[in-house]
């Protein structure tokens, strides 16, 4: 007999160990893991994907790829929607976060709603990481600022990361201004730009911003619209600051200037007698010095020089509204409704003679006048005040004499084409 051979002890021996020709090394089926096996080895927290066996109202089996499929039991169920219930197909692939690596059926238990918290959570990371501006809807407020859900992560937007409140309250200084349950009330349901800066699940705290997200953008827009703009270009902008100097025009991300120089083909007293913080304004840029970041912008040259066109919009002897803006020795200046302003001589006055022209008007006075002569060459316009009621006027008054340096137009023609 040979050793080993069929009938042999060792045969035996192997037998009662399990050693056959399919197993030759006589292991145990019970005896192998579920690794070994080929099947996933899952722990709390787990997050796997899998296919939908079967839906029902009271539990859903996934086939996760583990050697018995998971469910979701009534418990779970319960901590979602019925819509989102009913949204759940058999053959569909859905992600599941793991409960148990086994009931005492040898089932995986699993939750759909916190799989989709905890994917909710590696978003906001992701957000937190990547430092991407996203949009999001706001859900509700408390006395402190706004609640924005990020799925179904709560987040909080601080009041004081509030950039549209602060923008809408800009007449005041930021440090002064309150944000009131109003102002948090009128953002409920309404959409806005959103940054994560801070992140703490153990805490459960996510802390949003619309400050940062905005800054980010006017930066992006920023650097768009220097490497886009170029001189002659005609754009819409917000007026986001007067001063004596000048106006501030935000065109989408960076301010431009408009100089006092550039507001108006007539002469003006401030800034703020054309424009105000918050008007919409068509400019034209002037120059772009992109390594400096300064744009120069014009609000007159979009209009038509007045006195190119003034023949066309008044005649000799038309009866015209004016307000006195200057009195002097030789007559008073009084300014029409498109901002041209005429001489009064002093003998257009009154029929007396007189020896300043504060004997019969002030500053401020409005007025209905009589245009007397026209010099568009010279920016020139005489009115009367004298002659308002004398409709047979014929045009015979010549007189428009001032020292050139005193008309309100002195030099704007040359401005023009600075």
């Amino acid at each position: 007999m040979v050793a080993g051979g069929p009938g042999s002890p060792q045969e035996g021996n192997a037998k009662s160990k399990g050693v056959t020709a399919e197993n030759p090394n006589g292991i145990k089926m019970s005896d192998l893991s579920d690794l070994d096996l080929g099947f996933k080895r899952l722990k709390f927290g787990d997050i796997v994907a899998g296919t939908v066996v079967s839906a029902g109202s009271r539990e859903i089996l996934i086939d996760i790829g583990a050697k018995s499929e998971g469910i979701v039991d009534h418990a779970e169920l319960e901590k979602m929607s019925s819509d989102a219930i009913k949204k759940i197909q058999v053959g569909e692939r859905i992600l599941a976060f793991v409960l148990r690596s086994e009931n005492r059926d040898g089932n995986v238990v699993l939750s759909l709603a916190r799989a989709q918290l905890e994917r909710d959570w590696q978003d906001a990371e992701q957000l937190l990481k990547s430092e991407q501006v996203f949009e999001a809807q706001v859900a509700g407020f408390n006395k402190g600022g706004l609640i924005v859900r990020v799925g179904k992560v709560r987040g909080f937007v601080p009041a004081t990361q509030l950039e549209s409140v602060f923008r809408k309250k800009m007449d005041s200084p930021e440090e002064h201004v309150q944000v009131t349950e109003a102002d948090l009330s009128a953002l409920v349901g309404k959409k806005i730009k959103l940054k994560v800066i801070e992140l703490d699940r153990e805490r459960n705290r996510l802390i949003l911003s619309e400050r940062a997200a905005m800054r980010d953008l006017r930066k992006t827009q920023k650097e768009v619209v220097l490497t886009e703009l170029k001189e002659g270009d005609a754009r819409t902008g917000t007026v986001t600051s007067v001063a004596d100097f000048g106006v501030f025009v935000d065109l989408g991300g960076v301010d431009g200037m408009i100089h006092l120089s550039e507001l108006s083909w007539t002469k003006i007293n401030h800034p703020k007698d054309l424009v105000q913080v918050g008007d919409k304004v068509q400019v034209q840029v002037l120059s772009v010095d992109r390594d400096r970041e300064r744009i120069a912008l014009s609000l007159k040259r979009l209009r038509p020089e007045p006195w190119t066109t003034v023949e066309q919009r008044y005649q000799v002897g038309q009866l015209v509204n004016g307000t006195i803006t200057k009195l002097a020795s030789f007559g008073a200046f009084a300014r029409l409704d498109d901002n041209i302003e005429g001489l009064i001589h002093i003998s257009e006055l009154a029929d007396r003679r007189i020896q300043h022209p504060k004997e019969i008007v002030k500053e401020g006075d409005a007025l209905t006048l009589r245009v007397v002569r026209i010099d568009a060459t010279r920016r020139r316009l005489g009115l009367s005040l004298k002659k308002v009621a004398d409709e047979n006027f014929s045009g015979d008054v010549t007189d428009l004499d001032a020292p050139d340096e005193v008309w309100p137009d002195a030099g704007t023609a040359d401005q023009s084409d600075t």
